[in-house]
């Protein structure tokens, strides 16, 4: 292991259960669902027929559960851009997920905010490997739209 590389995992070990700032608020539109809608095929009416779901269950079109994943990891961006730069990093790498859930709907019209918490460190495969908890919350409701683990790893 470099020396860069352990520094950044004691650095990183020392942040864990660490949360970061919220990201800002992000709007999620009509025009932003059906594009997703476009791209994945997935044109079901609770996302896209706003007649049809003002009568269904959420009242309104709701965002695709995949939709609100994807945007995830841009959320944070803005805050990540105020931190720490880990001496020697090339990259970070999207690694996958171990468990994502998502327990409410996010209504067209909603803004949404991510919060991540650092929860594992390890050394993988040559490089660093992260567990966030991120939390996706839906400004004005209790329950979070999104509980997702997300992995990554830094390339040194």
């Amino acid at each position: 292991m470099s020396d860069a590389m352990q520094v950044a995992y004691d650095t990183l070990q020392g942040r864990v259960d660490e949360s970061g700032q919220p990201s800002d608020w992000f709007e999620i539109t009509q025009g932003r669902i059906n594009d997703f809608a476009d791209v994945t095929l997935d044109h079901q009416w609770i996302h896209i027929d706003a007649e049809r779901a003002s009568t269904g269950p959420f009242g309104t079109t709701i965002a695709h559960g995949h939709l609100t994943l994807s945007i995830m990891g841009h959320l944070p961006r803005a805050v990540e851009e105020n931190a720490p730069r880990l001496e020697g990093q090339k990259l970070m790498i999207n690694y996958g997920f171990d468990k994502v859930r998502f327990p409410s709907p996010v209504p067209v019209g909603a803004r949404v905010r991510t919060t991540s918490t650092l929860k594992r460190v390890e050394i993988k495969g040559g490089m660093i490997e992260t567990m966030n908890e991120i939390v996706v919350e839906v400004e004005g409701q209790d329950k979070p739209c999104c509980v997702a683990e997300s992995l990554g790893r830094l390339v040194f």
